[in-house]
């Protein structure tokens, strides 16, 4: 019985280090973000009060007018390229937890399997009837769970591709 309590002692370990490589990798790309937003702040904010010492020195209602209008362009410009930014961090962030999902789902879920077989080897059932009807059991449990594997990294593919063609629709429209 220890060494079934030690098989899914390990599985749960696997399960909370992959959590907290989730956790890590979620934590890294919101620092990335808050770091690209603070910088897009503080150059909007230096290039603010530049505009307003500019505009206090124009007399000309012209020049007046061209400097606001260069200086709305350039503080469009500065907010999508952080747009950019942020969503090829988001793009790159979702390819990165779908690999690690697929990858997890795959090696945990062979885990788990191993672990029952482990677990129903060491049984003692002496009717061979009953020892089919488990094995036919994880074998239809390991075939669906294979095919729910396939199926979501698949969908978390379709996903990551699906961002990524958004973040290069909005570099090119930017060109």
């Amino acid at each position: 019985m220890s060494k079934q309590t030690e098989q899914f002692n390990e599985l749960q370990r696997k399960n909370i280090e992959a959590a907290m490589r989730l956790a890590e990798m979620s934590i890294e790309n919101s620092q990335r973000i808050m770091e690209l937003q603070i910088s897009t702040a503080k150059a909007l904010f230096e290039d603010g009060v530049n505009n307003a010492k500019a505009l206090s020195g124009v007399k000309d209602p012209q020049d007046m007018l061209r400097l606001r209008t260069e200086y709305a362009q350039a503080t469009t410009e500065r907010m999508l390229a952080c747009a950019r930014e942020i969503a090829e961090v988001a793009a790159q962030s979702q390819s990165e937890v779908g690999k690690m999902v697929s990858e997890s789902l795959t090696s945990g879920g062979q885990d788990v399997f191993e672990t029952f077989n482990k677990m129903f080897a060491g049984m003692p059932i002496t009717d061979q009837n009953a020892m089919g009807a488990i094995q036919t059991a994880m074998d239809t449990a390991r075939s669906a769970f294979e095919q729910m594997t396939k199926a979501s990294t698949d969908a978390m593919q379709a996903f990551t591709n699906m961002g990524a063609a958004a973040a290069k629709r909005t570099t090119t429209r930017r060109k």
